[in-house]
């Protein structure tokens, strides 16, 4: 309990502390994972987000969440240091394109494998 506040502060469990990602983060790095193990290639490959969509959408829903908009996608795939470009409207219905470098497809692929490991020990 601190003295100063007067109240407890909080204490990472085991689950919080195996997971320091923000959960969007580990939700992307999961759908990449997973992309790759159904035997896509993604990494150094421009992709049309529409073909990645079906993973996001599997991963939000195994995380027990709401889909993320493209936008949503987009900005936090930029964060994890994917490269996006966007299309203009008229040339699709999700107008951005997503390459993803060898190490972000390594790092995904890594913790997909983790947390399938986890949920087959559940």
């Amino acid at each position: 309990m601190s003295e100063a506040k007067g109240k407890m502060t909080e204490q990472p469990n085991l689950f919080e502390a195996a997971s320091s990602a923000p959960e969007i983060e580990r939700i992307l790095l999961y759908a990449l994972g997973e992309f790759q193990s159904r035997g896509k290639i993604l990494a150094d490959r421009e992709l049309a987000l529409d073909r990645l969509r079906g993973a996001f959408k599997r991963a939000a829903e195994k995380f027990g969440t709401a889909e993320f908009s493209d936008e949503q996608i987009v900005k936090n795939l930029e964060k994890l240091d994917a490269k996006i470009i966007r299309v203009p409207n008229f040339v699709a219905k999700h107008p951005f394109r997503v390459t993803v470098y060898q190490s972000l497809a390594n790092r995904a692929f890594e913790f997909f494998k983790t947390e399938s490991e986890r949920e087959k020990e559940k």
